[in-house]
């Protein structure tokens, strides 16, 4: 295990937040943290467990969902310079998509939001083994074939009422991305936002299921007690919404230009840090937490805004607080498809009480 850099909390407590890979069991951590004026670095674990290597802060790794906040970005871009009107209905948006008359009345705010009510999925393969996922790991899918899973059955509620938490959303927003700058979303993130902060490690992989370069391995536990590596894996399935690669340093670099307004104009930004009306409850009626983008976490009364995301192996988390006063970003790599949160909640305790 290593720990760099000047201490801004409880040193000890931060490592040994991240040293325990029991609970859950992961294969490395590595947690990169800004606090009381100062940063600390903190790795455990190995980033390729048959070779035994430290982590590095700039080794890549799968952010899953983190990629809604690189969309959200840009479409909130696009509606500063007044190309997308944020509650235009999607018949307007995306009408070549000929998506059913119920959908075409969901707005490109409810779609970052998550308050569109889109239906569940219907035909996916059935991913609740271990073994399951790797048999599946280079199915490709497109974007069409992904909506049309969710086509054949009406809206959940209606749109703008609740809010419940869709990759889907994320695929018609890249979509329009794509519709409003004529590029992939890939390359619009990547000209919008990768090149301008000078985000050289982080990427949109398309159709390449590989790692390329310096990078962590994500490994899955199987039934049987053995630990398979799941690293190559075509992300496709969750394209627009889960696909980034990325680096510890590129999200702190990421995480500080998003709310310090080097991405997004002020009002533009307020829409990172707005949640739907009290009124928008989730579906099982606790409160809403998700914005355009980003999603709202109340530790011992101290609120921090950012996202997470997971992909088999991975699991990130990138949160601070709305002044950068206090902020992290942690990438670790559970070996079980459905991990308790018992790391973050030690990082973030130690961060709230240390």
């Amino acid at each position: 295990m290593t720990g760099t850099g000047a201490l801004p909390t409880d040193p000890g407590g931060l490592q040994a937040a991240i040293s325990d890979l029991s609970h859950p069991q992961a294969t490395a951590a590595q947690l990169l943290v800004h606090a009381r004026g100062a940063r600390w670095y903190g790795t455990a674990g190995a980033a390729d467990p048959a070779e035994g290597r430290t982590v590095r802060m700039t080794d890549q790794f799968r952010a899953g969902s983190v990629t809604k906040a690189f969309v959200a970005t840009v479409v909130l871009q696009l509606w500063a310079e007044g190309r997308v009107d944020l509650d235009a209905p999607l018949a307007h948006c995306l009408a070549d998509l000929a998506l059913p008359a119920a959908f075409g009345r969901i707005t490109v705010a409810q779609l970052l939001d998550h308050t569109s009510g889109l239906p569940d999925h219907q035909g996916l393969p059935d991913l609740s083994t271990p073994e399951a996922v790797l048999r599946h790991r280079f199915d490709r899918w497109t974007p069409a074939a992904l909506i049309e899973t969710v086509e054949h059955a009406p809206l959940k509620f209606e749109p703008g009422t609740a809010q419940e938490y869709r990759g889907i959303n994320y695929v018609l927003l890249a979509l329009l991305v794509e519709k409003l700058t004529g590029r992939r979303y890939g390359e619009a993130i990547a000209s919008r936002v990768l090149r301008p902060l000078g985000l050289t490690r982080t990427l949109i992989p398309g159709a390449d299921p590989r790692l390329h370069g310096s990078h962590i391995h994500g490994c899955l536990r199987m039934t049987d007690g053995s630990l398979r590596d799941a690293t190559v894996y075509d992300q496709s399935a969750y394209w627009g919404e889960g696909e980034l690669v990325t680096t510890a340093a590129d999200l702190f670099r990421f995480q500080q230009a998003l709310f310090t307004g080097d991405l997004l104009p002020t009002p533009a930004r307020e829409k990172l840090f707005t949640l739907p009306p009290a009124t928008v409850r989730m579906l099982d009626g606790s409160p809403a937490r998700y914005s355009m983008g980003l999603q709202a976490a109340t530790v011992n009364g101290t609120t921090f805004w950012g996202k997470s995301g997971e992909t088999y192996g991975y699991r990130t988390r990138m949160f601070a607080t709305r002044d950068l006063s206090t902020r992290f970003v942690l990438s670790y790599t559970p070996t079980a498809l459905n991990a308790p949160e018992d790391m973050v909640e030690r990082v973030v305790t130690a961060l709230v009480t240390g």
